[in-house]
């Protein structure tokens, strides 16, 4: 542990998004049974059409816009003081949703939305899609200390663990004030949470437990908030 800071002296665990991720019914046994599950993930993996607006199997089932981030939104600007002129990154913005109800609130806000999907960014919500650009979370196409804040969302689990101590590295890099971000992942804190989120996930390359999550936070030097959503 020598050289590394606890967490807890750094960074503050914020589960803003379990309630909402709660209010969606999974049929965890169906996901496993109904197809062929590896064949799924391997078009899902894609983030193509199929991911995004295919059939349920292969992902989402179809992402359209219905306002259901503006709580989060909401959250996010009164925790970090997203003021007029600031400015914030999105690693893995998917369509943007989100960035759009932020703007929403702060018309004034700089955003700047990042995805690996070219599909998502093609598809995005039109009032924000100016915003969007592709691109890979570890190596993040920004200068250093360009952002007042970051966040990410469902997306770093989806990262092989070089690649994702590369992303959180970079998602510092580019902050004025590390302190500044917010990092969501699926995890689990049971044995029946982690067979659900085995059954049902799709993308997911990082498996981990919360003090496991937690470990690769201090590793990394990652200074910002972070949360989890589990499948209960």
């Amino acid at each position: 542990m020598s050289g590394f800071p606890r967490l807890s002296e750094r960074a503050r665990r914020v589960d803003l998004i379990q309630s909402l991720h709660a209010s969606t019914a999974r049929d965890y046994v169906g996901r496993v049974t109904a197809h062929d599950k590896a064949e799924c993930a391997s078009v899902a993996r894609r983030f193509d059409a199929d991911y995004w607006d295919g059939e349920r199997r292969f992902g989402y089932g179809g992402y359209r816009y219905d306002g259901r981030w503006r709580s989060v939104a909401e959250e996010l600007v009164a925790r970090y003081a997203l003021g007029p002129g600031k400015s914030l990154l999105d690693v893995g913005c998917g369509k943007g949703f989100l960035l759009y109800e932020l703007l929403t609130l702060v018309p004034e806000l700089k955003v700047c939305g990042l995805d690996v999907s070219a599909y998502a960014i093609e598809h995005a919500k039109p009032e924000i899609a100016g915003s969007l650009l592709r691109g890979d979370a570890a190596e993040l196409p920004f200068p250093d200390r360009s952002f007042d804040c970051v966040i990410s969302l469902a997306t770093l689990h989806n990262l092989p663990i070089a690649a994702l101590f590369a992303a959180l590295g970079e998602i510092t890099r580019v902050l004025r004030d590390p302190a500044q971000a917010y990092v969501m992942v699926e995890s689990y804190r049971s044995e029946r949470e982690k067979m659900n989120l085995l059954y049902w996930q799709l993308t997911c390359a990082s498996f981990y437990a919360v003090p496991d999550w937690e470990w690769v936070f201090e590793r990394a030097g990652y200074a910002g908030d972070y949360g989890f959503i589990f499948f209960e």
